[in-house]
């Protein structure tokens, strides 16, 4: 039987394919090298987009933009300071009463579980000493913590922005071809409504839910009300999602009072969450964030597995900018119908 000539197979790269997997990969090196210095510069827009018009303000009476800046800088700062000086005491004793008891509730919680429940937990008979809670714990509060850093550090870079921010922003869009300059203005203006939306509508929200958590607590003769409170305010900022994380370390602590306690507490956790989605979210916002619940939810998701705690609160500005952006630049891509479909889901949603 003659031999089957052999068939050679040449791959043929072009030079162009291998420079963009190479800059490709190098995008995504720089991105988890430089991650941290991403999140300080996001986080100092979004802080710059909120303040600006106050220090517009100043602008507008004669003064310097670099005196608004400074002065708001300083009204912010005296502020959190002013409140952590009167708080602190009373938050640290709250913090280490709250960690006692919610490590003896998860013990006892653990303690008369079946064994049938504990194999499905994964919980070992000798692992009674550990505390899942705290390991939990923990994690959250190194992301806090990250957080916290970032926001001290963008809020640095923040005073920046305000006195040079129509300088940087000119500069940039000097890189930016003349045919297209209108909508990247047009961008810009939409993004900024979007945060300024965002922030200062979660900001308003957040206070609210801090104080009517305050008082609520307070009446009930819940341990730790100040601090589970705060801790009901600031996971307000992640709206739908926040809901569940601020309810139940205050749910497990109103057990230690009682179950009707427990009872009434959660009844105003759902309660309270209606009423700031239909009433008091709608007001704050204005109208001017569209964005539905499964984006929240997704986009919390994406931003606490790439930055944690504060990736999460950023995520949810960013997702908000879509809307604007296949406004500006995809609606003449896009199918007619898409269009026309999410032009009336959004009047519906306005509606």
């Amino acid at each position: 039987m003659p031999d089957t000539p052999r068939r050679r197979i040449a791959v043929d790269v072009p030079w162009r394919t291998i420079f963009k997997l190479l800059v490709a990969a190098a995008l995504v090196w720089l991105w988890l090298t430089l991650v941290q210095l991403v999140l300080v510069v996001i986080v100092a827009v979004l802080l710059a987009v909120t303040l600006n018009p106050a220090v517009g303000w100043f602008e507008r009476r004669g003064l310097p933009r670099w005196v608004g800046a400074v002065t708001i800088g300083l009204v912010l700062v005296a502020t959190i300071g002013g409140f952590l000086w009167l708080t602190w005491a009373s938050l640290s004793d709250e913090a280490r009463f709250a960690f006692q008891h919610l490590n003896n509730f998860e013990r006892d919680v653990i303690g008369r579980l079946p064994p049938w429940a504990r194999r499905v937990a994964g919980i070992k008979t000798d692992d009674a000493a550990q505390s899942y809670l705290a390991t939990y714990g923990f994690a959250v509060v190194q992301s806090a913590t990250a957080a916290v850093v970032v926001s001290v550090l963008g809020f640095i870079l923040t005073l920046y922005l305000l006195i040079e921010g129509q300088e940087t922003r000119d500069w940039l869009l000097a890189f930016v071809p003349q045919a297209k300059r209108a909508k990247v203005r047009q961008t810009l203006i939409e993004c900024e409504r979007v945060i300024f939306a965002y922030v200062a509508g979660n900001l308003i929200t957040s206070i609210i839910a801090t104080v009517c958590t305050l008082v609520v607590l307070s009446l009930l003769k819940v341990p730790a009300a100040l601090l589970l409170a705060l801790i009901a305010g600031i996971s307000d900022f992640l709206p739908v999602v926040g809901f569940i994380l601020g309810a139940v370390p205050t749910i497990m602590m109103a057990l230690t009072v009682s179950n009707t306690t427990a009872l009434i507490v959660l009844a105003f956790y759902v309660g309270y969450n209606t009423v700031e989605n239909y009433l008091i979210s709608p007001w704050a916002y204005g109208g001017r964030l569209k964005l539905s619940n499964v984006a929240v939810i997704l986009a919390f998701v994406v931003g606490a597995e790439v930055a944690g705690v504060i990736g999460a609160l950023i995520a949810l500005p960013v997702a908000a900018i879509y809307p604007s952006i296949e406004k500006i630049w995809l609606r003449e891509t896009l199918p007619e119908e898409t269009v026309r479909e999410h032009k009336a889901i959004e009047q519906r949603k306005a509606g």
